[in-house]
């Protein structure tokens, strides 16, 4: 499944230059990830110091 932000997201966007698809992006104040393009490889959740991405339920 792909992942997804949640809303514990602090902006901080250090997952953002660690998705080696680039499918994450800034929208809004918050980051996005897009489904379509995750390939579910979890290096944004590593990075994350808040966990925010989550895998999609």
């Amino acid at each position: 499944m792909a992942y997804k932000i949640t809303d514990d997201c602090i902006a901080c966007g250090t997952c953002e230059s660690e998705c080696p698809v680039e499918a994450i992006s800034e929208k809004d104040g918050k980051y996005v990830i897009n489904a379509d393009e995750c390939i579910e490889c979890g290096a944004c959740a590593s990075v994350c110091p808040v966990e925010a991405p989550k895998p999609e339920e």
